[in-house]
């Protein structure tokens, strides 16, 4: 089985190290000092799970040196704001894939496969539920300190059976992985915590749990879960939970306690001073609440605030 991994951070490097442990054969596409870094070194997945290590990875810079017909899956796990990029490029060099490669998004959000669907089918376009705390301590390294299972499924309608032997792949390294007819719902599950969380934590330079030990942030985040449900009500999704009041209870009770002392990933970018995914988080909120005229004004004012700090970048 031959993979190439797009995308060359903590999850990235993750889910390589994870499927070549398995005798995938896999590939990267990473540039500058990833690229050089992953060529001398290999890559490796430490933390949680058990160690592995995988030398002589192929390494490409651009995607013209990307063999032709050559790949059954492609792993999207770059972030979210390079998926226009990545989308265009594929369509370009779409000689990379054969008539049965399968794109597998794993990036947080929701409607990642969007930009995709412009080229290719929805048979060629699934997605993949990842909670994961993965660090690169070094930049051939993931060291995964929080996970939860790996979901994987489609948006759009398709049977994710098809996706049986990655999934395989994944469990025999240690890491749970599962196929799902209801991606929507956990994929909405993950965008409660992360549009309630990340954004706001950022702004206050918070870790989680001291969001909600403040009752102004407390009630903010509050709101945010409100009219977060409002847009799934109108829409034609789902989550897991049947009203907000029931999230809260778990998400204040066993969500926020688990990751207490979490940074978002939002924070780091910020820190950082990159852009950051917040199109994908409280920006896709709004653009259904808009659509499905449900009030969306919390959401809007923090997707404001960050856009705020990232125009000084």
């Amino acid at each position: 089985m031959n993979i190439l991994i797009i995308g060359a951070g903590g999850v990235g490097i993750e889910l390589a190290t994870s499927v070549a442990s398995q005798k995938a054969d896999i590939s990267i596409y990473a540039r500058g000092k990833t690229a050089n870094a992953i060529r001398k070194n290999g890559i490796k997945r430490t933390g949680l799970f058990e160690h592995h290590k995988i030398r002589d990875v192929p390494v490409y810079e651009t995607y013209e040196e990307i063999p032709k017909k050559h790949f059954d899956y492609i792993f999207i796990a770059s972030k979210t704001t390079a998926n226009d990029d990545i989308s265009e490029n594929l369509n370009r060099n779409r000689d990379i894939l054969k008539d049965t490669t399968k794109i597998i998004i794993f990036q947080n959000g929701f409607g990642n496969d969007e930009p995709y669907l412009k080229y290719f089918t929805k048979k060629q376009v699934f997605c993949g539920r990842v909670i994961t705390g993965a660090s690169r301590p070094e930049r051939h390294i993931s060291e995964v300190t929080i996970h939860t299972d790996i979901l994987l499924g489609s948006l759009q309608g398709e049977n994710p059976e098809c996706l049986r032997e990655i999934a395989d792949l994944i469990n025999r390294s240690d890491i749970s992985c599962e196929i799902t007819r209801e991606i929507d719902k956990y994929l909405w599950a993950k965008m409660l915590y992360n549009c309630t969380l990340n954004p706001l934590g950022a702004i206050l330079d918070r870790t989680y749990g001291q969001l909600t030990e403040n009752p102004y942030t407390l009630e903010i985040m509050n709101n945010i879960i409100d009219e977060i449900f409002e847009v799934i009500k109108a829409s034609p999704y789902e989550t897991l939970w049947q009203s907000s009041h029931e999230y809260k209870d778990i998400f204040y009770s066993k969500l926020v306690p688990d990751t207490y002392n979490h940074y978002s990933s939002t924070h780091q970018d910020i820190q950082k001073k990159i852009p950051t995914e917040i199109d994908s988080l409280n920006g896709k909120v709004i653009q259904l609440g808009e659509k499905y005229n449900t009030d969306i004004g919390n959401n809007k004012l923090i997707y404001n605030l960050i856009k705020a700090i990232e125009i000084t970048f």
